[in-house]
């Protein structure tokens, strides 16, 4: 069984662990997902179900699909980009830091990293003191990648 279909069938038993259901089409937009390294728009998921598997769903649905995987810790939602990505984290079973999102200025490779939370305390005192209120700890950092650097020298 490949990697895609393990992480499903993990966050597919993590679902019914808590009283949700991994439905077909949900997992259909998991496996978008899964399946890249770049974050994907609900309209580019649209897309991937129709030709990978014949299926067309509406955006709105899409959206409602990724709403529901976003609260089952399952994507991620790049607020800058309006795209989602694939949790990075399906299948472990410890604790995490802050999640923080390394996106790649050149060819849009996103990469999920975790900042310790005293890292992210740290953070939240410095905006404070600059008279404001962190409402959100997620950072969402351009950077460019080992490829794209290595390409450019």
């Amino acid at each position: 069984m490949n990697s895609v279909q393990n992480t499903i069938n993990h966050a597919e038993n993590s679902c019914k662990a808590r009283g949700a259901k991994l439905t077909i089409k949900r997992k259909q937009v998991l496996s978008g997902l899964l399946q890249s390294d770049k974050a994907k728009s609900a309209y580019e998921l649209v897309d991937y179900c129709k030709d990978k598997f014949g299926e067309t769903l509406p955006p709105m649905s899409v959206y409602r699909i990724l709403d529901f995987l976003q609260d089952e810790h399952l994507v991620h939602k790049l607020k800058l980009a309006n795209k989602y990505i694939a949790c990075s984290h399906i299948t472990c079973e410890h604790e995490h830091g802050v999640t923080q999102f390394l996106i790649c200025n050149n060819c849009q490779t996103v990469r999920e990293i975790s900042v310790n939370k005293s890292t992210i305390n740290a953070l939240k005192i410095n905006v404070e003191d600059a008279g404001f209120q962190l409402v959100n700890s997620q950072l969402e950092i351009n950077c460019l990648c080992h490829s794209c650097k290595d390409k450019a020298a």
